[in-house]
């Protein structure tokens, strides 16, 4: 059974190779996520590829074996239904979730974690838009667009969010955007690729393109005659 450590290292290396995929994850870029040291990153890449939960040579990156990545999706499995338990059943914002989950993904009890996705009816997305592995570690991921792809005229569901700090997260909701939110593109402006966007039919709202490089979204709807 892994530590809490080593779960944490194998959860940011399964997520940086999805996020970068077809290379192995540098040494460097998981003291970034993890903020630590290289060198304690090294120490621990020994130890997870003596376990034979990675593939590793010093000064290159590294990848994650079978094993590896199961427990991995386990971990994130794990968070993530709590995340839609702490969302659904205790009233926490989507905001407020995370570092809650990061406390809770390490009780590793497979009874308690069936007990609880039956609990919450076999939930396939967290509060953030992000698929629920499976027990067996499958993992579907929806065909999203990113909003800033989106030209004016069309219109589009708010599926998933990219970035998930609190802080991001806490900006949406005094944009009034949240998961399931209609979005009409009405203007892009060329300058900075800004959009100008009516959420739900209703309020008007810019955003920059740095924020639309964040959002996810879904479907090609018909448009509004409001």
């Amino acid at each position: 059974m892994p530590s809490y450590t080593e779960e944490n290292y194998l959860k940011a290396i399964y997520k940086l190779s999805e996020a970068e995929p077809g290379s192995d994850v540098s040494t460097n870029r998981i003291a970034e996520v993890l903020q630590t040291r290289a060198a304690s990153v090294t120490d621990m890449l020994r130890r997870l590829g003596e376990k034979g939960l990675l593939h590793y040579q010093r000064y290159r990156g590294v990848s994650l074996t079978t094993e590896g990545r199961r427990l991995a999706l386990s971990t994130i499995r794990r968070h993530r239904l709590w995340e839609v338990f702490l969302v659904e059943k205790l009233g926490f914002s989507w905001d407020e979730v995370h570092e809650v989950a990061e406390e809770m993904e390490h009780l590793q009890s497979p009874l308690l974690m069936r007990r609880l996705d039956a609990f919450l009816n076999f939930p396939q997305l967290d509060p953030h838009g992000d698929p629920i592995p499976t027990e067996d570690g499958a993992i579907i991921r929806p065909t999203y667009r990113l909003m800033a792809e989106l030209e004016a005229g069309e219109q589009a569901l708010l599926m998933a969010v990219k970035n998930t700090s609190a802080a991001f997260l806490q900006y949406l909701d005094k944009m009034g955007l949240s998961l399931g939110a209609r979005i009409e593109v009405l203007d892009k402006v060329p300058f900075d690729n800004s959009l100008e966007i009516r959420v739900n039919k209703k309020n008007k709202t810019l955003i920059s393109a740095e924020v639309s490089r964040n959002l996810f979204v879904a479907g090609q709807l018909t448009p509004s005659r409001s």
